[in-house]
């Protein structure tokens, strides 16, 4: 029997994420929607077959709904989240978790409450060829310890909306996340540096690039680069270096065109393209999980450390000084497998 699939959020990700879930994914199929605006909620249900809720509260609540995907805007996220847990449902919820990591405490001590993990945050990385494979290697020990971190995260552009703090917020949380899993360790400290030289591409309201520092609990360095107008494409790059070799992602490529004297390879233009496999895998994992009883996935603590490490990136950059990152000690609950 097919997952019910209900979706709070018809924007551009709800949108792909329906699509994905019924064109793609096996055992699911989304049978409600709701959106804050009437017409993309219609488009949506014109999309899928599936029937609008007017009230997204009760969409979480319907009988004929099984679990919840929650891609509205970044402020709604707990809310629903806490109606998921409340109504015993599985919910997967598009990063960040909450705003802030007083508030994805909450989410997090309302599923400690219930006692079983029944939230899964969208962090696609974890479900990625290239970081799977570096996490493997440097799990096999041969190259020795990790000593340097080396990241990049690159658009091609983005337009007015996006602005300073999004270059962490939004933007590097994804390496934030996935170099705690692939390292196994947390952050301790971070600095944010603003280059005096920016691109003359950016806007008022975005500086533009930005460096992330980051220090783990063993020591290792991390940076990461975000620059979000280098015109070239959406160019991810995660390179760990270790005492006796090193550990890198290349760009999915299947083709290389030689031309003019020249040797190109593809970049991807834009986030969808480099990660749709991820994506796929990611959402047909969560439904066989669910299905099993048993998430396996990010989960709402890993939402919680990366909230809170980000916060703090924020304030670092601010304040312009190296900030402690401290965290609340993890339930027994996450430590499960």
């Amino acid at each position: 029997m097919d997952l019910r699939i209900g979706v709070i959020g018809c924007g551009a990700i709800g949108t792909k994420h329906m699509q994905r879930i019924n064109d793609r994914i096996d055992g699911a199929k989304v049978v409600a929607v709701n959106d804050i605006k009437p017409e993309r909620a219609a488009a949506a249900a014109k999309l899928t077959g599936a029937k609008i809720f007017d009230d997204g509260n009760e969409l979480v609540t319907s009988p004929d709904v099984d679990a919840i995907v929650v891609t509205t805007n970044d402020p709604a996220h707990k809310g629903y989240v806490l109606k998921a847990i409340a109504a015993k449902k599985y919910v997967f919820c598009e990063k960040p978790l909450a705003l802030g990591g007083p508030d994805c405490m909450e989410i997090v001590n309302a599923e400690v409450d219930y006692g079983q993990r029944l939230v899964q945050v969208g962090f696609m990385r974890h479900f990625d060829r290239g970081y799977e494979e570096i996490k493997a290697e440097l799990d096999k020990g041969y190259l020795g310890e990790p000593l340097m971190v080396h990241c990049t995260h690159r658009n091609e552009e983005v337009d007015e909306s996006y602005d300073t703090p999004m270059a962490v917020e939004n933007t590097a949380v994804h390496e934030i996340d996935i170099l705690r899993w692939l390292l196994g360790e947390n952050f301790v400290s971070t600095e944010v540096i603003l280059p005096r030289k920016q691109t003359s591409l950016t806007h008022a309201n975005l500086h533009d690039p930005q460096f992330i520092i980051l220090e783990t609990e063993s020591g290792i360095n991390v940076d990461i680069e975000v620059f979000v107008n280098c015109q070239f494409g959406y160019d991810i790059n995660c390179k760990v270096v270790c005492e006796k070799g090193q550990a890198a992602l290349t760009s999915p490529t299947f083709s290389s065109i030689k031309y003019q004297e020249k040797d190109y390879t593809h970049i991807p233009a834009e986030w969808e393209e480099r990660f749709i496999k991820a994506y796929d895998r990611e959402f047909q994992l969560w439904v066989k999980a669910v299905k099993a009883d048993h998430l396996t996935g990010p989960s709402a603590w890993d939402g919680y450390m990366a909230s809170v490490t980000t916060g703090m990136c924020s304030k670092a950059r601010e304040s312009g000084k190296r900030e402690k990152i401290t965290f609340n000690e993890m339930p027994a609950l996450y430590a499960q497998k």
